[in-house]
């Protein structure tokens, strides 16, 4: 980041003050008059030294004047891929100085023609600094306020710009820096200048006059003409939709539907091409990339299942063995940053960090699968029962009697308030009629739709079931595993002997995995990755780089359309990690649609109105919240970040926002939430629940949504993956065989009987599928070197206003507050859910971290 000491607002360079910026310093010996309080004459700096007064015999010659000079420095990088010691023709150019092109534009007209003041230009020329460009300029007097840089690319190949920084001479305090992070286009391409602004923020009806007509081009480079191909080097923004996932013309298998566009599967809408990797974009981002096709070799030969757990527990005492040492040396860059990698191991082994759940079997145990139900990597999903026994809206002819297979009998006198972690009546059947009839066919994915029910309790969950005691007098679990073609369902309990015990625990390993799916599916991929695209894209096209909306969600919506392509590539994409490591395979994508048309609604997507709406939060008169159920760390702790941000953003709005008309009538503003509703999510956008926003109070919340999804909620559904479902069996991706017990499979159930373990096994994910996911989980639960977290660093347009700066120094204050209410919760021996023997800290949305896989920390924005 920028240290604030050379951070100041717009550049004035001669003549009069401005509220735009600082004032350039002058010589201590040139002063001017001005008439101060109560008519009496003072001295002041001047502001600027832009003229002299020559005396010939103590007379007063002309004035002569002197134009101020002023360095500009730029800080570049090549495109990825491309050294400049390699560049041929652009390095021919740097030698005959023919780089960049600046051109300072002044915020203010000439007030004599009403025009636009002459701009100031200069080129930069390459210097021994790497990426370095350096260029003089000499301001005329009267130029006032610097704006905006115009920058020109002078070679043959787009170039990244970081920054550009104008300073007077050598002193660094004066320095003036415009925040670039962009690609600029050579002008062999495209003719047009890039614009740059100053890290001011105007709202459309306080731009600069001067400024105003940038200001719209821009935007209007920003949307394009909506006609034509849009070639690589253009900034146009646009929505597409999801028709690349397969690839039917290379494989016919690959044919997977288009989503979004249609009532079957609707679909928020996707950039129709993602930029090159940015600099900020580590390894890490495309570690997918290199570590996968490095084990691919070995993977092929793991088809079969793992002969006993003895051999799971030696992935990580022994470390996955590698054919060639070429193979482990193909990864050694990448993996350094996400896996346990010994550096100076003579073995083609690599070796595999310990997740910090599973060990010594926890998982097995039902106390242990019912807290992590509602303290793990899904606590988004469990809902409070308000009737039961639960009712399937499915067509009975199908899917059997609408009851859901509960026993009627032993639950009619159930009380209401049970706590549901299943996804409908039936588990995925209520998303989809035609989708569970499919799933079936898959030979690898889990034909059964399982659900379990949790009862609760004043501060914790148990697993609900069929009426056996339980040994805290509370019932004990139960778990349906529901036939979806047949018209059969069964209730699984845990037994009074071993069969039964054994039963249970292969029930629950199927609950899990329909979880898993769920959950990477929807509660992780769709409602951060894909529903936060729309908006990163609409304010692209809609809002100003000046907008204060624009530069507050900016460090918001950092590489998440960088890391979709990737998922589009490697993750959910035909054959991909997805479909052949995680229920329900090829159909992945279509239940994440159909979730996306029954389930999806922004207003719920705030963390409040979430909790409300799933019953585990009631709204008192006062408006305050009270949870269902105490200690539910993700509630506890995210309500916390909530209103963190929630303040932040209301004292940032209101810095900007004057009143209610003022929100209203922005233009940019409203064209931003027109796009997002009509464009972004079109397929929902008659729906009634849309926020309008038309006052400061719908801006706010409407902004602390976004920032939420994109920080709070992705963070706590996404970095402990590795530490969750890094022992895959407490919580397998995927269930690969029937239950022993169903259509009459009698030679399953032999087997069973003689060795249940086995059986278990067989239903786990195979070792191919079991090392692709482990690797995969580990690099998308890593934090970057460079990860940028919530309240930690300020922008420098934030910097640049001192109640914006403010404000958000109370921000980074109260989410250093958090860090150390998280570790008081996690050390509370009354939140079982958090505390106790063998028991992990919830630590999902403790608030900051250090690189690698940590299992907690907030990033600003979904950048893996």
């Amino acid at each position: 980041m920028i240290h604030l000491n050379h951070l100041k607002h717009a550049l004035v360079l001669p003549a009069q003050s401005n509220n735009v910026g600082s004032l350039l310093p002058s010589p201590p010996s040139a002063t001017r008059r001005v008439v101060g309080a109560g008519g009496r004459r003072q001295s002041m700096p001047r502001i600027s030294c832009c003229s002299a007064t020559e005396e010939v015999g103590g007379v007063s010659s002309l004035t002569v004047e002197k134009a101020l000079t002023v360095k500009g420095t730029v800080e570049a990088a090549p495109a990825i891929g491309q050294m400049y010691a390699t560049r041929g023709l652009d390095d021919f150019s740097d030698l005959f100085g023919k780089t960049l092109l600046l051109e300072l534009v002044s915020s203010e007209l000439d007030p004599k023609t009403g025009q636009e003041k002459p701009r100031v230009t200069g080129f930069a020329h390459r210097t021994l600094v790497e990426g370095r460009y350096e260029a003089e300029f000499k301001v005329p007097p009267s130029f006032g306020p610097v704006g905006a840089v115009l920058v020109e690319n002078e070679h043959h190949k787009e170039m990244f710009i970081k920054e550009i920084k104008l300073t007077t001479g050598d002193d660094e305090s004066t320095a003036v820096t415009f925040d670039c992070n962009s690609w600029v286009h050579s002008k062999f391409d495209n003719k047009e200048k890039r614009i740059f602004f100053t890290i001011k923020s105007y709202l459309p009806s306080s731009t600069p006059k001067a400024l105003e007509v940038l200001r719209k081009k821009d935007l209007e480079a920003l949307r394009g003409d909506g006609h034509g191909e849009r070639k690589c080097f253009e900034r146009v923004y646009d929505y597409d939709v999801y028709n690349d996932l397969g690839d039917p013309d290379k494989n016919p298998a690959h044919q997977r539907p288009v989503l979004g566009g249609s009532q079957q599967y609707p679909y928020p809408r996707p950039f129709s091409e993602v930029k090159q990797l940015t600099f900020g974009a580590t390894t890490l981002r495309s570690g997918l990339h290199m570590v996968l096709p490095a084990l691919r070799p070995m993977l092929l030969q793991k088809e079969l299942c793992f002969p006993h757990f003895p051999a799971i527990d030696s992935l990580y005492s022994e470390g996955i063995p590698l054919p060639t040492q070429a193979s482990l040396d193909s990864v050694r860059s990448v993996i350094p940053r996400v896996l346990k990698l010994v550096e100076h191991t003579t073995d083609n082994v690599l070796p595999i960090r310990s997740p910090r759940h599973g060990r010594e079997f926890a998982w097995f145990k039902d106390e242990e699968f019912a807290r992590q139900t509602i303290a793990g990597l899904n606590p988004v999903c469990i809902q409070l029962l308000t009737e039961f026994p639960i009712m399937s809206k499915l067509d009975p002819a199908v899917y059997g009697p609408p009851e859901s297979g509960h026993h009627q009998g032993a639950h009619r006198d159930a009380d209401k308030g049970r706590l549901d972690s299943g996804r409908g009546p039936g588990g995925e059947a209520a998303l989809h009629p035609g989708l569970p009839r499919r799933v079936p066919a898959l030979r690898a994915q889990g034909p059964r739709a399982p659900r379990h029910d949790a009862l609760r309790l004043p501060h914790r969950l148990l697993p609900h079931g069929s009426g056996h005691a339980h040994a805290a007098g509370h019932r004990a679990g139960a778990a349906q595993v529901s036939h979806a073609a047949a018209l059969e369902a069964r209730l699984h309990a845990p037994g009074p002997d071993a069969t039964g015990a054994w039963l249970w625990k292969l029930a629950k390993a199927n609950v899990l995995a329909h979880d898993t799916g769920y959950h990477q599916l929807v509660s992780h991929w769709l409602r951060t990755h894909a529903c936060v695209e729309p908006y990163i894209i609409a304010a692209n096209r809609q809002l100003s780089r000046m907008h204060p909306v624009y530069r507050l969600l900016h460090p918001h919506f950092r590489y998440t359309m960088e890391i979709n392509a990737l998922a589009r590539e490697s993750l959910i994409n035909a054959d991909g990690i997805i479909e052949e490591s995680f229920w329900p395979g090829k159909y992945s994508i279509e239940l994440s649609a159909v979730a996306y048309g029954l389930t999806w609604r922004f207003d719920t997507e705030a963390l409040p109105n979430d909790l409300v709406k799933r019953g585990l939060a009631v709204r008192k008169e006062d408006g305050e919240l009270e949870l269902t159920i105490k200690d539910y760390p993700y509630a506890n702790d995210g309500l916390k970040v909530w209103d963190s941000i929630k303040q932040w953003v209301t004292d940032y709005v209101k810095v900007y926002y004057k009143s209610d008309e003022d929100v209203a009538g922005d233009p940019e503003l409203q064209a931003f939430w027109d796009d997002v509703r009509t464009k972004g999510h079109a397929d929902k956008k008659d729906e009634p629940w849309w926020p309008v926003l038309d006052n400061r109070d719908s801006l706010v919340e409407t902004l602390t949504t976004i920032i939420w999804v994109t920080s709070g909620h992705h963070a706590a559904v996404n970095f402990g993956q590795y530490h969750f479902g890094g022992y895959f069996p407490n919580r397998p991706t995927t269930i690969r065989r029937n239950m022993p017990v169903e259509e009459n499979r009698d030679e399953d159930m032999n087997k069973f009987m003689a060795q249940p373990e086995m059986t278990l096994l067989q239903m786990l994910p195979n070792q191919m599928q079991a090392i692709k996911v482990m690797t995969t989980l580990d690099i998308l639960s890593a934090h970057s070197p460079d990860e940028e977290y919530l309240g930690e660093h300020a922008e420098p347009s934030w910097l640049a206003e001192p109640m914006v700066k403010a404000a958000f120094e109370k921000f980074c204050g109260r989410m250093k507050e958090i860090e150390g209410y998280v570790d008081e919760c996690n050390n509370n021996p009354e939140l079982r859910n958090r505390c106790g023997a063998g028991i992990v800290p919830y630590e999902l949305l403790k608030p900051f971290s250090k690189p690698g896989v940590t299992g907690r920390g907030i990033p600003n924005s979904i950048s893996i």
